[in-house]
C-alpha cells in the first residue's frame, strides 16, 4: 500500500449502488476507463465482477467468458463500496439469530423507544426484530451507588462468559453489544449487535462469493472496502453494522477531495442523488460523523458519516392525488426500472427528464431492455406523461421536496445553508442541480467530470482507516487528565498497530484524539476533537477539549451552560492511513468556441464533456441566469443567477400548489430547527416536546409540521382566540403568551408564543406563526405540574390568556416572572420549580417564531402579498377536498348516520353521532351530544382538544399525505354541549383531558366510522420526584387490530408518540433500578386479528420519593371490533418491601420508600373480527416501506419530532 502506483496493474474502484454499479479504472500505462451498469440483471451475478470483467475484456482485447472466473494477476486492487448489508436490512434477508438479554427484558428491543414511525399509521406498521429467538439471562449488575446499567458497556464480563459459551456451541458469529457499539443506551446497542449478528454472515458469504469469480480467489489482490465512516477497511475485517452505509460514505470522500477548497475554506453539500433516494452531506473540512443512526427501522450505533437519505430519486414514482403533485416516496428501483427503461416499469422522475430533453438517449448507455441492448425508450415515458409542461411540474415539485434535507442538515445545526457550494453527483443531480441551488439561494454550483460516478472516484481517493473507541465516566478537568491521557495514548497504540500490519508506513499515519462530551444533566453529546484547539498549562496534554466542545456547542445550539459540568461518555481515537492521490490531467484551452452537439427545447445546446477546454465558458447550455466555466481539469463550476422573477398569478395551477405545499410546511420544519437549537429544557431541546406551524390572517392553520397530533387543532384554536380578544391591540413587535384552556390551551405545562406577521401598507397581520412547547414546571401542586387529584386550574400552574410576553419588541422578563410564580399564593400550591429554563425556552420560542416571520417575509418577496395569500387559501382548500373524498365514501359504505359511545372509567359516557348527508357535497356533522357533564377531577377536555382528535382521526381516514391545515375541518361541523367534559367550564382542571379523554375521543372517532378497534386509549402517565430531581413519562400499550391487521404490542397510539427514556440512561440518572419491562402476553383481544398486547415495566425506587400515576382503561376495556374480543385493562401496582401489594388505582398519588416496587401493566389493543375465524395468518414478509430509505440528521429530527 504504501508503494508508488504500478504503471503494469489494473487498479478498481467500484460501487454498486442501488440501481447502478460505477466502475472507476486505472489501466496500466496510467488511462482511465469508466463504466455504467445495472446494479441487478439477470444477465449476470455480480455486477462489480461484470464491470470488471468487462473492463479487462476490452482492454486485453480478448474474450473473457461470463461464466469463467476472471484471471486477476494483472490485478494491483480492488475498492469497493457496497449495498450488500443495506439491502439485506431493508428487505430482511439476513442470518437467523439469537438474542441473549436479561431476564425481565426479552422484548425490550421490539418495544425499542415505544413510538411509532408514522404518525397517521393505524395498522401502526414496523419492521420486525431481527432475531428469531430470545434467550434470558439471570444477571444483573447493581452497584452500590445509582449508576446500574443493564448490559455491559463498562462490565463486559458477564456477556464475555455468555459470548464464550456460544462460541463453544458452535455458531459462528457471536456478537457481544459491549464489543460492537461501546455507547451508552441499551436499545441501540442491543439493536446494533443484532444488526452486526443479523449482517456479518451475509456480507461474508458475499465476499466469498465475489472472491470466487477469480481464479485463486483474488489471491496476492489488495481487496479493500469502504465502511459507513468513510475508512476503507480490508476485506477480512469488513461486515455487519459497519457496512450499512458503504456506498454513500464513498460519496462524502469523492466530493470532499475533489470539491472543498482549503484556501478558502467554502464549506460544500454534497447532492448525491441516485436512482432509488438521495444522500445529502456537509464538508467544512473535516468529515462529520454520527454515532447513532436509525435505518431500515434498526437503529446503529457505530461511527458513521452524517448523511442523511430521503427516499427521492430518478427512479421515484410520479403520481397526482387529491389535486397534488406527488413525487415518492414509492421507488420503480432498479428492476423493472421507470418507463422508458424497456422493461414495463413505472411513470418516474427520469421519465419525466427525458421528456424534457434533460436526458438524451443517444448519450446514455444501451442497457436497457430484455437484450441489454437498447436505448432509454421516450416514446414510453412521453406516453404516460402526455404534455411536457406535467413533466416540468413533477420536476419542480421533486426538486422542492429535495431542498428540505439540505436545510435540514444546514439550518438546523446554525448553517446558513446560502453559504455553501452545492457539488452534485449521481446519476440523477445534473438535472436538477441549478434549480435546487437557486431555490437555496446558493452561489455556486460545481459538477466533477466524474460526477456520474463519484462514488467510485471517492474510493479511489479514499484513506484506510483505524478507530478505537471506550467508555469512560469522568468528569472533564484537571483531576481527569492523567487518566484520560493514559487511555488515550493506549487507544492510539492500537491504531498505529492496526495500521502498520496493513502495510503503511509510520509517516503515512496520522491519528486523531475525540471525547464524547455532553453537560451534566443533559443527553445531548458531542464528539468534538481538539483540532484548532491547541494544549496549554490548564488543559489535556491532547488539546482544549473544553474551548472545542463549547465553541461547538454554541455553534450548534445557539448558547452554552457556564458552570455546569462537562461530563466524558467516551473516548476515540481515528487513525487513518493515507493513500496516494489519483493524478488527475489538467486540460489545454481547445482554440475555438465549444461546438454544441444538438438542441432542445429552448434551444438549448448540449456539449460533449470531452470536448471542452479550459478556455470554454457555457452560458447557453445551463439554464437561464447561470453561467458554466470549465476548470483546467476538466469539472464544471457553474455560477448561479438569480432566474426568471416569479409568476405573479393567483389562479390555482396543480404544479405551484405542490410548490406551495412544501414551501409552508417548510417554514414550520425551520421554526422547529430553531426552537430545538436554541431551547435549553430537556423536554423541548432533546425530547422535542413541541410544536411550530404558521396560520393565515384569519388564524386558520396553514402548515404544522407534524408533531404532536395533540396540538393540531388547539393551536388553531389558539391564534383565533387571541384575533378575537386583542383585535386591534395586536401590534407590530407584540408577541403573545398563551395557555389557559378557554383560549385554546392543551394544558398548562404547553406554553404557546404567537407572533403576528406584518407587511409593509397591511394595518392587520398578514399572517401569524406560533410556537408551542412543554414545560418542565409552571407551578402548581405538584412537581412536574401534572397532578393526579388536581380539582380545578388554579391547582396546575401559571395561566397565560393574552399576556403580551413581548412588547414593542422588549422581553417582559420581571413580569412573566411574576406571572410565573403566581401559583405559589394558592393554598398547597408552588410556583414554577424551573424559573431559569422556562424563561430560557420562552425566549428560544421568541426567537423560532421569528424565524418564521423572515421565512414568510422571504417568501413574499419573492412571490407576492396576494399570490402568497392565495395559495394558502388554495393549500387550505386542497386539505378540504381529501376530507370531502373521504366522508363521500364514508357515506357510500355506511349510509347516512354513524354513531359510537365509550365511557370513561368513572363512567362519564362520551357520545358521537356522525351524519353525513347524502349530498355530494362530502360534509358532515360530528355531534357529541349525550356527552357526560364536567367531572370535579382533571379529565375535563378542552374544545381545542377535541378538535385536534377529530383532525388526527380524519388525517388517519384519508389513508395518504395531506396538508394538516384548516382545510381539514371545513366540511365539518362540531358540536360539543357546553359544560360538558368535553367543553368544560373555564377554572375546570385540564391536565388529565389531555393525555387521558383526548385518546377516549379517538376510540369514539374511529368506533364510529368502524376503522379499526380500540387501542389501549391512555398514556399512562407515570411522574416521581426525590432530592435527585423529578421524572415524567408515558408507557406503550396494545394497539388496536383493524380489518387486515393484528395489532402492533408495545407502542404508543394515537395522541401521544412519546420516547421513553432508555433504560441506562433511566438508571444513570435517577434512583431507581429497571426490574422489567416487556410485553404483558395474551393482554391484547382475541379476534380474527389478535390486538396487540400491552407491557409489563417495573421500577424499584432506591431513594423516598414520591411517585404519582394519571391513567385510564383501568376499569373499562378497550374495545373489539366487528366480534373481536376487548383488550385486557390497565393495572398500577405497588410491591411494598415488607410484601404488600396494593392497587394504586387509576389516579393516585403515594410515598415509596427503598426497595418498593412499582408495577404498572398497561392496556392491550382490542382484537378484530370473530376469533373463531382462525386467527391470523402467517404470510409472507412485507416489501420494505419505502419510508425506510430515510436515515441520517433530517430522518432523525423527523422521527424525533413525530415521536411525542
Amino acid at each position: 500500500m504504501a508503494a508508488p502506483l504500478a504503471p503494469g496493474g489494473f487498479e478498481f474502484a467500484i460501487d454498486r449502488g442501488g440501481t447502478f454499479t460505477d466502475v472507476f479504472a486505472r489501466c496500466p500505462g496510467g488511462r482511465v476507463r469508466v463504466l455504467k451498469l445495472l446494479s441487478e440483471d439477470p444477465a449476470y451475478r455480480d455486477a462489480p465482477t461484470e464491470g470488471i470483467r468487462r473492463v479487462l475484456q476490452e482492454e486485453l482485447g480478448v474474450p473473457l467468458p461470463r461464466d469463467q472466473p476472471l484471471d486477476a494477476s494483472g490485478i494491483r486492487w480492488i475498492r469497493m463500496g457496497t449495498t450488500v448489508a443495506t439491502n439485506a436490512l431493508l428487505q430482511r434477508r439476513g442470518e437467523r439469530a439469537a438474542l441473549a438479554v436479561t431476564r425481565g427484558f426479552r422484548h425490550l428491543l421490539h418495544i425499542g423507544t415505544q413510538a411509532r414511525p408514522q404518525l397517521f399509521d393505524l395498522e401502526v406498521a414496523m419492521p420486525e426484530v431481527l432475531y428469531e429467538e430470545v434467550i434470558e439471562v439471570d444477571e444483573r449488575l447493581i452497584p452500590e451507588q445509582p449508576d446500574c446499567h443493564l448490559c455491559p458497556r463498562r462490565w463486559p464480563g458477564h456477556e464475555q462468559q455468555v459470548g464464550a459459551l456460544a462460541q463453544s456451541l458452535g455458531f459462528a458469529q457471536v456478537s457481544l453489544s459491549s464489543a460492537v457499539a461501546g455507547m451508552a443506551r441499551a436499545v441501540p446497542r442491543g439493536l446494533t449487535a443484532c444488526a452486526d449478528a443479523y449482517l456479518s454472515p451475509g456480507v461474508r458469504r458475499y465476499l466469498r462469493g465475489f472472491c470466487q469469480g477469480f481464479r485463486h480467489g483474488l489471491r496476492g489482490v489488495q481487496v479493500l472496502f469502504m465502511r459507513s465512516d468513510g475508512g476503507l477497511t480490508p476485506m477480512d475485517t469488513f461486515g455487519g453494522a459497519r457496512a450499512i452505509l458503504s456506498g454513500p460514505a464513498a460519496g462524502v470522500v469523492g466530493y470532499a477531495r475533489t470539491t472543498f477548497d482549503p484556501q478558502d475554506g467554502t464549506p460544500v453539500i454534497g447532492f448525491d442523488m441516485g436512482g432509488t433516494s438521495t444522500d445529502v452531506s456537509r464538508y467544512a473540512g473535516e468529515f462529520e460523523h454520527v454515532f447513532e443512526a436509525t435505518t431500515a427501522g434498526v437503529a446503529i450505533q457505530s461511527p458513521q458519516l452524517h448523511i442523511s437519505t430521503v427516499a427521492a430519486g430518478g427512479g421515484s414514482r410520479l403520481f397526482f392525488r387529491s389535486g397534488l403533485y406527488v413525487v415518492g416516496p414509492e421507488s420503480a428501483g432498479a428492476h423493472p426500472g421507470p418507463a422508458c427503461y424497456r422493461k414495463g416499469g413505472p411513470l418516474t422522475v427520469t421519465d419525466a427528464n427525458l421528456v424534457l430533453g434533460r436526458l438524451l438517449p443517444e448519450f446514455f448507455p444501451r442497457i436497457f431492455g430484455p437484450g441489454e441492448d437498447q436505448p432509454l425508450c421516450r416514446d414510453t415515458a412521453a406516453a404516460a406523461l402526455s404534455v411536457e409542461e406535467v413533466a416540468l411540474g413533477f420536476i419542480r415539485v421533486a426538486n422542492e421536496a429535495m431542498c428540505r434535507p439540505i436545510r435540514a442538515l444546514t439550518e438546523a445545526r446554525g448553517h446558513e445553508a446560502a453559504r455553501h457550494v452545492l457539488a452534485c453527483f449521481g446519476g440523477a443531480g445534473g438535472q436538477h442541480a441549478c434549480a435546487i441551488a437557486r431555490t437555496l439561494g446558493m452561489a455556486r454550483v460545481f459538477i466533477h467530470r466524474h460526477s456520474g460516478l463519484l462514488s467510485a472516484l471517492g474510493l479511489a481517493l479514499a484513506d484506510a482507516v483505524q478507530e478505537e473507541q471506550e467508555p469512560c465516566a469522568l468528569p472533564y478537568g484537571p483531576g481527569a487528565f492523567p487518566r484520560l491521557e493514559e487511555r488515550l495514548r493506549e487507544l492510539e497504540r492500537r491504531c498505529r498497530d492496526g495500521l502498520r500490519a496493513q502495510g503503511f508506513e509510520p509517516e503515512q499515519i496520522r491519528t486523531e484524539p475525540f471525547l464524547h462530551l455532553r453537560y451534566e444533566g443533559t443527553d445531548c453529546a458531542l464528539m468534538v476533537s481538539a483540532r484548532g484547539h491547541p494544549a496549554h498549562p490548564g488543559s489535556c496534554a491532547a488539546g482544549d477539549f473544553l474551548a472545542a466542545f463549547t465553541a461547538r456547542y454554541r455553534q450548534e445550539f445557539g448558547f452554552t451552560m457556564p458552570g455546569r459540568a462537562v461530563l466524558v461518555d467516551d473516548l476515540r481515537v481515528r487513525g487513518t492511513g493515507s493513500t496516494e492521490p489519483v493524478p488527475e490531467t489538467p486540460l489545454g484551452p481547445r482554440g475555438h468556441p465549444p461546438r454544441p452537439e444538438t438542441g432542445g427545447y429552448r434551444d438549448t445546446p448540449v456539449f460533449l464533456l470531452g470536448e471542452l477546454g479550459s478556455d470554454h465558458v457555457l452560458s447557453p447550455g445551463v439554464p437561464p441566469g447561470c453561467v458554466a466555466t470549465v476548470t483546467r481539469f476538466g469539472d464544471i463550476n457553474i455560477a448561479v443567477g438569480a432566474g426568471p422573477a416569479a409568476a405573479r398569478d393567483t389562479r390555482l395551477e396543480p404544479v405551484r400548489l405542490s410548490v406551495f405545499s412544501h414551501r409552508f410546511m417548510s417554514i414550520a420544519e425551520q421554526m422547529g430547527r430553531a426552537l430545538q437549537r436554541s431551547a435549553v429544557s430537556t423536554n423541548i431541546k432533546e425530547r422535542l416536546d413541541f410544536s411550530c406551524a404558521l396560520f393565515g390572517p384569519d388564524g386558520g392553520l396553514v402548515s404544522n409540521a407534524p408533531h404532536i397530533p395533540v396540538h393540531l387543532g388547539a393551536m388553531q384554536e389558539a391564534v383565533q382566540f387571541q384575533i378575537r380578544n386583542l383585535g386591534p391591540e395586536l401590534r407590530e413587535g407584540d408577541v403573545i403568551l398563551s395557555n389557559h384552556p378557554r383560549a385554546g390551551g392543551s394544558h398548562l405545562p404547553d406554553l404557546t408564543v404567537i407572533t403576528p406577521v406584518f407587511w409593509p401598507g397591511q394595518p392587520r397581520p398578514v399572517f401569524f406563526v406560533a410556537s408551542r412547547g412543554h414545560h418542565a414546571d409552571v407551578g402548581g401542586c405538584s412537581p412536574g405540574s401534572m397532578p393526579p387529584h388536581s380539582q380545578s386550574l388554579a391547582q396546575e400552574g401559571a395561566t397565560f390568556v393574552s399576556f403580551k410576553l413581548v412588547t414593542n419588541g422588549e422581553f417582559q422578563e420581571q413580569a412573566v416572572t411574576e406571572a410565573l410564580l403566581a401559583p405559589g399564593a394558592v393554598p398547597g400550591c408552588s410556583g414554577t420549580r424551573n424559573l431559569r429554563d422556562n424563561l430560557a425556552d420562552l425566549r428560544a420560542q421568541v426567537a423560532a417564531n421569528q424565524k418564521g416571520i423572515g421565512l414568510v417575509r422571504e417568501l413574499i418577496e419573492q412571490h407576492g402579498l396576494e399570490v402568497v395569500q392565495a395559495y394558502m387559501g388554495h393549500v387550505q382548500a386542497n386539505a378540504e377536498l381529501a376530507v370531502r373524498d373521504t366522508l363521500r365514501a364514508v357515506a357510500a359504505r355506511w349510509g347516512t348516520s354513524l354513531a359510537a359511545e365509550d365511557t370513561m372509567d368513572d363512567g362519564t359516557p362520551i357520545r358521537l353521532r356522525v351524519v353525513p348527508p347524502p349530498s355530494p357535497q362530502g360534509s358532515a356533522v360530528f355531534d357529541f351530544g349525550g356527552t357526560g357533564p364536567e367531572v370535579l377531577g382533571n379529565c375535563n377536555t378542552p374544545r381545542a382538544i377535541t378538535l385536534s382528535a377529530l383532525i388526527y382521526c380524519l388525517r388517519c381516514l384519508v389513508g395518504h399525505d395531506i396538508p394538516l391545515n384548516q382545510g381539514c375541518l371545513a366540511p365539518v361541523q362540531v358540536r360539543i354541549p357546553p359544560g360538558s367534559i368535553l367543553d368544560p367550564s373555564p377554572e375546570a382542571a385540564v391536565v388529565g383531558g389531555n393525555v387521558l379523554t383526548s385518546q377516549r375521543v379517538v376510540d369514539v372517532v374511529l368506533r364510529a366510522f368502524g376503522a379499526c378497534a380500540a387501542s389501549q386509549g391512555c398514556m399512562n402517565n407515570v411522574t416521581f420526584g426525590s432530592a435527585r430531581g423529578g421524572y415524567y413519562e408515558t408507557v406503550a400499550g396494545g394497539a388496536g387490530a383493524g380489518p387486515g391487521w393484528a395489532g402492533r404490542s408495545g407502542v404508543h397510539t394515537h395522541m401521544t408518540n412519546t420516547r421513553i427514556t432508555d433504560p441506562e440512561i433511566l438508571e444513570l440518572r435517577y434512583p431507581v433500578v429497571l426490574r422489567r419491562f416487556e410485553l404483558r402476553a395474551g393482554s391484547g383481544g382475541a379476534g380474527r386479528h389478535r390486538g396487540g398486547d400491552g407491557v409489563i415495566r417495573e421500577l424499584q425506587f432506591r431513594e423516598p420519593t414520591q411517585l404519582s400515576v394519571l391513567s385510564e382503561r383501568r376499569a373499562t376495556r378497550p374495545y373489539g371490533m366487528a366480534g373481536g374480543l376487548p383488550g385486557a385493562p390497565g393495572l398500577n401496582l405497588l410491591l411494598r418491601r415488607d410484601g404488600r401489594l396494593i392497587n394504586l388505582g387509576g389516579k393516585s398519588s403515594v410515598s415509596v420508600e427503598p426497595g418498593d416496587i412499582f408495577r404498572l401493566l398497561t392496556p392491550g389493543g382490542g382484537g378484530f373480527g370473530p376469533p373463531e375465524d382462525g386467527g391470523d395468518p402467517q404470510g409472507p414478509p412485507e416489501p420494505p416501506d419505502p419510508q425506510d430509505l430515510w436515515r441520517g440528521s433530517a430522518f432523525e429530527f423527523r422521527q424525533a419530532q413525530e415521536a411525542l
